[in-house]
């Protein structure tokens, strides 16, 4: 596959996303960390959206639940470079019915080198991270140029 560099911009395009057994984890996160976060655009899916912009007060773009498509949608937003950076706090003990989703979406994000944290350490050194609210580099899959060559 052939790569291009691309810079992020200042704002970022953040989603998030949590397990059920995850969602109050996600939920304090985002309470502790809502003037870090305040400037950049927010999604997240289903539920976990309504309950973030109930509790904080934040405007959340709101996806459908993850079951149902969420998870598909956001992948669907990092393969048009829309999303920027992804907090999943899946639950690795247990067994989610959409579990291919699941990998599907961070498949995805390594695919296009999106900056993931799958719990609050890594969320926390992310969102701590002297690049959060600055433009930074980063190599994506060249799309076009791939098209460009397959058809010759």
């Amino acid at each position: 596959m052939l790569f291009k560099k691309v810079t992020t911009s200042d704002v970022k395009t953040i989603a998030l996303v949590a397990h059920d057994n995850m969602k109050p984890a996600l939920m304090d996160w985002v309470v502790a960390h809502k003037d870090k976060l305040m400037p950049h655009k927010l999604y997240a899916t289903g539920t976990t959206g309504s309950v973030l912009e109930q509790k904080t007060g934040m405007i959340i773009n709101k996806l459908i639940s993850g079951p149902l498509g969420g998870d598909q949608q956001i992948g669907a937003l990092i393969t048009e470079q829309v999303i920027d950076v992804m907090i999943f706090f899946w639950d690795p003990l247990e067994a989610q019915p959409h579990d291919p989703d699941v990998k599907a979406l961070l498949r995805l994000a390594a695919v296009w080198n999106i900056p993931v944290a799958c719990n609050v350490a890594t969320a926390d050194l992310l969102i701590t991270s002297s690049l959060f609210d600055k433009p930074f580099d980063k190599n994506i899959p060249d799309y076009e140029r791939y098209l460009c060559e397959r058809t010759q």
